[in-house]
């Protein structure tokens, strides 16, 4: 390693989003990570995030506050959703290539590459040749056309694997030879990357079986900064049950919010739900309406607080005793689990994926069978009308993954990788 820098080693981190802009769980983590790292010194982060500007050309400029942050506006209505990519790549590029040679990152890790393409990556190689790539597998794009979800558009099901004839049944008006080429494409983009992070088994496995190595493909959960936990909520009437339910994230059918919602509806009494929530004015106008009819008809009993700041979270979560996370897909390691252990709130969620990988049933939270609404109102009833098991599950909460100890493992990682890759130039 040279002892003669005249600068830190710098990381770029490429995200998709900002959280300032558009909320979400990789754009905080993203966030999170780079204000970490920066905070660590050993590497001098910048943070490269897509925004929407209708008004301006595409191009990069930097953020008003924040002299590592940059913004990079491209008008994603040229992107190709099936390959992962714009149809009029040179702009992007050329802009890239520019900021790239500009900044000269050692590493350039990429947080998730959606609306800006896997043409990045190539970009990278070709514009710093001997600098390593990381790409962290948020969710399961590459492997799957239906919104990253491996979830079968037919009935909702969660898909264990992904092939051409699978993917065609799927998608009818997309023929085999037409999936086959995607995915050759996007591997052909991944064999340059030096290394992979997977914050879950489950979604490690995942990528294994659909052609990733194994050597490149490290594990990894995300870090999270340290909070004060919120303060435990206070028992209700009912001796030492607990009965308010809290749901923290984005208003999609891939969360499961309607299927929560649906079994609230069979839980009348005096349990409660709080949603925290965003972005349903983005989905479909058929779900925006069964959703809107949902929370009017459970509106006794259920409360949309609606999006909220992250800095606010402790005091939300002090107002409940339970976090449910209903997705039906199989999500990969969300965020919201971290936070509410972090609060020492137990979890209730679907059996399936990264869920069940970090909530063990019956030691820190509860399970049940996902996309089945009875067996959530079940569960939840059985949450709520049995008292002294939120004091059990609350005790068994395991400490969460530190954001000290994620950016020590990155910081070794890109040390590593820049003294394996010093000999490709």
């Amino acid at each position: 390693m040279p002892g003669s820098r005249s600068r830190s080693r710098r990381v770029l981190y490429v995200c998709h989003n900002h959280a300032s802009i558009r909320p979400g769980g990789v754009e905080t983590y993203a966030l999170e990570l780079f204000e970490a790292m920066r905070g660590e010194g050993l590497f001098e982060p910048l943070l490269l995030s897509r925004i929407r500007r209708p008004e301006a050309a595409s191009g990069i400029f930097a953020s008003d506050g924040d002299r590592g942050q940059y913004f990079f506006h491209v008008d994603h209505a040229g992107y190709d959703a099936f390959f992962g990519g714009l149809h009029d790549k040179s702009a992007l590029t050329s802009h890239f290539d520019a900021f790239l040679r500009a900044h000269r990152p050692d590493v350039v890790h990429f947080q998730h590459t959606l609306f800006l393409g896997y043409d990045l990556i190539r970009q990278v190689r070709n514009s710093l040749p001997g600098v390593p790539v990381v790409y962290t597998l948020q969710e399961y794009g590459p492997v799957c056309h239906h919104n990253g979800q491996m979830v079968q558009t037919q009935d909702a099901a969660p898909c264990s694997a992904a092939s051409p004839d699978r993917c065609h049944a799927c998608f009818p008006d997309i023929s085999p030879e037409a999936f086959f080429l995607r995915r050759r494409f996007i591997q052909a983009q991944f064999e340059l990357v030096d290394l992979f992070i997977a914050p879950s088994r489950f979604l490690q496995e995942r990528y294994v079986e659909w052609g990733i190595p194994r050597a490149k493909i490290r594990c990894e959960d995300y870090g999270r900064q340290r909070q004060t936990p919120a303060p435990a909520p206070p028992v209700g009437g009912g001796g030492e049950a607990r009965k308010r339910f809290g749901y923290f994230g984005q208003l999609t059918p891939f969360k499961g919010i309607d299927l929560l919602l649906k079994a609230m509806a069979q839980l009348r009494g005096d349990v409660e739900l709080f949603v925290h929530g965003a972005n349903l004015e983005f989905q479909s106008k058929a779900f925006q309406r069964e959703v809107h009819a949902l929370l009017e008809d459970t509106r006794a009993h259920v409360t949309l607080v609606g999006p909220y700041e992250q800095s606010r979270l402790p005091a939300l979560m002090a107002a409940i005793d339970w976090v449910v996370v209903p997705s039906i897909w199989w999500e990969n390691s969300p965020l919201v689990i971290q936070e509410a252990f972090l609060h020492g709130r137990p979890v209730i969620c679907s059996d399936i994926g990264g869920m069940a990988e970090k909530v063990t049933a019956g030691v820190n939270g509860l399970h049940f069978r996902a996309g089945d609404v009875d067996s959530l109102a079940s569960t939840l009833r059985h949450a709520a009308g049995t008292p002294a098991l939120w004091k059990h599950l609350s005790s068994g909460i395991p400490g969460v993954h530190s954001m000290d100890s994620h950016v020590e493992f990155l910081g070794r990682a890109y040390a590593a990788l820049i003294d394996e890759t010093a000999g490709r130039l």
